[in-house]
């Protein structure tokens, strides 16, 4: 099946706009994607039709509800190719996900004088929920170093993994520089030392397939809105026999088995982490993204992806005054940097009056911010439907910025 990069983007009507009297030019992936017809209509159908309470209702409308909203769960467990559904719980998104690790695993088996392993180049939502447990339970929270080029440096990982470390918790790709981190081999060092892992997916489950078991991570998250669905559905995928063992971290109703004033039993999984009514619009509308993502040749998708990456890349490296923040060798959808002498926050504005949309500023990862000597970079992100075209419009634009300067 060969790609069609012009057919893709016909699929997501929002592309089809001018900005600011310009053709707009979307690279600001890494924050959300765009949704195509697919979803749009998926979600459109289940308010018209199906609207009801999921798992509680005794009439049609709750049993179509219900068994669209489960059939979701399936899909994504085979996205993620999980042994079990009931591993799949649905998050508003990858920080609820991770908090819900943190506060439900890390509350109950952290104590003073063990270390969680996070890396350098995470955002904040992989930092933050950590150190808050960390206060809590006395133990402390160690960033991995990350070179110049923005890798992780295996070198001194190994030095850091000692029996202390009882949780790594590290990005799959850095929302900030691209980096493709090598997880598969931090799970491994990881498990050899008793430690557990989560790897935060939110910047790759777009980009190509997963396979938790053959990861044999721990724990997985990612969130539904980098992934081409809808914003407020996310999902964390665990190991059944840890989701098991863990204490809830919400309380309400659905989550629960039997609730006396004395005492409360908690439901089976995947409920007894799903406290209210779920996201379920949302979950259907992921599902949606899903099948039309699998509707396609997704080596195909991934060779065009690497293709404009890689073109964007050596442009940039062509392009005086404009330097690359973070150089690695495996990166994947973002291409981060500065031009000398001026703000990215000037930048992105004058970006934006030419129909091209990017990020600019610490992109929620000031730690990396920091380690690579700046305050904060242009961020242009790339997805499916994006070309070499976009990327000639970037740089076209940022040529007419470094003359105006």
């Amino acid at each position: 099946m060969s790609f069609d990069v012009d057919a893709i983007k016909a699929d997501f009507p929002i592309l089809a706009q001018e900005v600011n009297g310009k053709p707009l030019v979307y690279l600001d992936n890494g924050a959300t994607t765009q949704k195509p017809n697919a979803v749009i209509d998926a979600i459109t159908h289940f308010y018209k039709t199906d609207n009801s309470n999921v798992h509680r209702g005794a009439h049609t409308l709750s049993d179509r509800s219900t068994l669209s909203f489960e059939k979701a769960r399936s899909t994504v467990q085979t996205f993620l190719n999980a042994e079990q559904s009931c591993e799949i719980i649905w998050t508003k998104g990858t920080t609820e996900a991770v908090n819900l690790v943190a506060f439900s695993w890390g509350l109950q088996n952290l104590k003073q004088g063990d270390q969680v392993l996070v890396s350098y180049m995470e955002h904040h939502a992989n930092i933050v929920p950590w150190q808050m447990v960390c206060e809590k339970t006395g133990a402390q929270l160690v960033a991995m170093p990350v070179t110049d080029l923005g890798d992780i440096d295996l070198n001194q990982l190994d030095a850091l993994l000692t029996e202390k470390v009882k949780f790594v918790s590290v990005g799959h790709v850095s929302n900030a520089l691209g980096t493709v981190n090598p997880v598969a081999d931090i799970i491994q060092k990881a498990h050899k030392i008793g430690a557990k892992v989560l790897v935060d997916g939110a910047q790759a489950v777009a980009h190509w397939p997963i396979d938790v078991q053959a990861l044999d991570c721990d724990f997985y998250a990612f969130s539904g809105h980098k992934l081409y669905g809808p914003t407020g559905i996310g999902v964390l995928y665990g190991k059944a026999d840890l989701l098991n063992s863990m204490t809830p971290f919400m309380g309400g109703g659905e989550m629960i088995e039997s609730v006396t004033f004395e005492k409360t039993t908690y439901n089976t999984l995947p409920f007894k982490f799903e406290p209210g009514t779920p996201n379920i619009a949302g979950a259907i509308g992921l599902s949606a993204a899903i099948e039309y993502l699998n509707s396609l040749d997704r080596d195909a998708v991934l060779k065009h992806e690497e293709a404009v990456l890689n073109y964007a890349v050596s442009k940039a490296k062509q392009t005086d005054g404009l330097k690359l923040v973070g150089d690695a060798s495996h990166r994947a959808g973002v291409l981060s940097f500065v031009i000398e002498g001026t703000h990215p926050n000037d930048i992105g504005t004058l970006l934006d009056q030419q129909g091209v949309a990017v990020r600019t500023g610490s992109h929620c990862a000031m730690p990396i911010m920091e380690r690579m000597g700046v305050q904060g970079t242009v961020r242009a992100s790339f997805a499916m439907y994006n070309s070499k075209d976009d990327v000639d419009a970037l740089f076209n634009a940022i040529e007419k910025i470094r003359m105006f300067f």
